[in-house]
C-alpha cells in the first residue's frame, strides 16, 4: 500500500543580512523558537501577512509568533523557496 505524504515543504533560504542576524543567535531557546517559526512558514508560505509596498519587487510577507517572540520578513519565489530577509528573536 502506498504511503500518503502531506504537502511538500518549501525550501528556506536566507538573505545576506538575515544570515548575519542568524550568526548572532547564541541562545538555544532563540534557535529553537526560530526553528519552530521556520517550520510554520515552510509548511504554509502564505501564513504571513502581506506587507504593502512597491509591486516592482517580490511581495514581502511578515510572520509573527507572539508566543515564541519571533518575527520574520520574507518573500516566496516562483519555485516555492521562502527567502528570509529579516528576523527578530
Amino acid at each position: 500500500m502506498a504511503r500518503q505524504h502531506g504537502p511538500r515543504r518549501a525550501r528556506i533560504a536566507f538573505s545576506d543580512s538575515a544570515a548575519k542576524q542568524l550568526e548572532n543567535l547564541t541562545s538555544e531557546a532563540e534557535i529553537h523558537a526560530l526553528d519552530r517559526a521556520l517550520v510554520v512558514v515552510s509548511v504554509d508560505p502564505d501564513v504571513g501577512e502581506p506587507i504593502p509596498g512597491d509591486t516592482a519587487g517580490p511581495q514581502l510577507r511578515e510572520y509573527a509568533d507572539e508566543v515564541e517572540r519571533v518575527r520574520l520578513l520574507y518573500w516566496v519565489t516562483a519555485l516555492r523557496t521562502v527567502v528570509v530577509a529579516y528576523l527578530e528573536v
